[in-house]
């Protein structure tokens, strides 16, 4: 077992709170059901302590990785975490809500995020979303009790693209952090060099291609929102705050008409739920004329 360390999060506890705050969309909304809420919870409290154990942890982050990977594997075969993240994903796993590939699936994403620094085109990215990303729809499906595989791929296409959305805001932090996302054939076709995304603000090639990007991961998102009129009840719900988020997103990168460098790019509390009344509307809708 591995010892708690800073980066681990308590599922209540104050950081892993303002990380929550501070996603694109609403972890778990207030008007779910507690025992929901507590799972979505868990699980972003585990998959925020892995994209720490990656990006922030002292030291090898490699080895810190590998050391949350064999405890995550033993909380699965019904050892005790000493972990706190993982404690709070005990009643899930034990009540097999939860399968351990997709968390596994996380921790590889991050221990590429230790040898991959760049990306040559987008279907390089896309299979790297398809660690980083699409796992948590799975998980949240899974406890949804979803187990249709055409559901779980629709999934994918939001998860990626809320993935790529993310990415598109980021772009100078991690440019300082040493790593670009943006495929190195998008830079080439719009003509950016690299040391362009560590200026103040961005250059008009790059606003282009910004727009570009931002455009096609609407469409992602977009291509993904079949999955709503599908679920029903809470389940629904839950997933539109997350694809909310998303598209508030894609409007706020939209309204900085490309200059990812030159202030933060963050969707508003009103856009999200815009989206989320939009969304449950839509759904309604569909569901009807169907």
């Amino acid at each position: 077992m591995t010892r708690t360390s800073p980066g681990r999060h308590s599922p209540e506890g104050a950081g892993l709170r303002a990380k929550r705050h501070a996603e694109n969309f609403p972890v778990a909304l207030r008007i779910l059901p507690r025992p929901l809420r507590a799972d979505l919870v868990a699980v972003y409290g585990v998959a925020r302590t892995v994209d720490d154990l990656g990006d922030e942890a002292e030291g090898e982050r490699g080895a810190g990785l590998e050391a949350y990977r064999a405890e995550l594997s033993a909380t699965f075969a019904g050892a005790e975490p000493a972990d706190p993240a993982l404690r709070a994903l005990v009643p899930a796993i034990r009540g097999g809500r939860v399968e351990q590939a997709p968390f596994r699936h996380l921790i590889e994403a991050n221990l590429q995020d230790q040898r991959v620094k760049r990306y040559a085109d987008y279907a390089g990215l896309r299979e790297y979303c398809r660690l980083s990303a699409d796992p948590v729809g799975r998980i949240v499906l899974s406890l949804l009790d979803v187990r249709d595989e055409s559901a779980a791929r629709l999934s994918d296409r939001i998860c990626t693209g809320l993935q790529l959305v993310e990415h598109w805001q980021d772009v100078g932090e991690d440019y300082r952090n040493g790593r670009i996302y943006l495929p190195q054939e998008d830079l080439a076709a719009f003509g950016v060099a690299e040391r362009e995304l560590a200026a103040a603000h961005a250059s008009p090639r790059l606003k282009e291609l910004m727009r570009w990007e931002t455009d096609r991961a609407a469409a992602l998102l977009g291509s993904g929102a079949e999955l709503i009129g599908r679920l029903s009840g809470w389940g629904r719900l839950a997933v539109s705050g997350f694809l909310a988020g998303g598209l508030a997103a894609v409007d706020a990168l939209r309204d900085s008409r490309g200059d990812v460098l030159g202030r933060p790019v963050r969707p508003s509390r009103a856009g999200v739920l815009g989206w989320l009344g939009w969304l449950q509307v839509s759904a309604r809708t569909e569901r009807r004329s169907g």
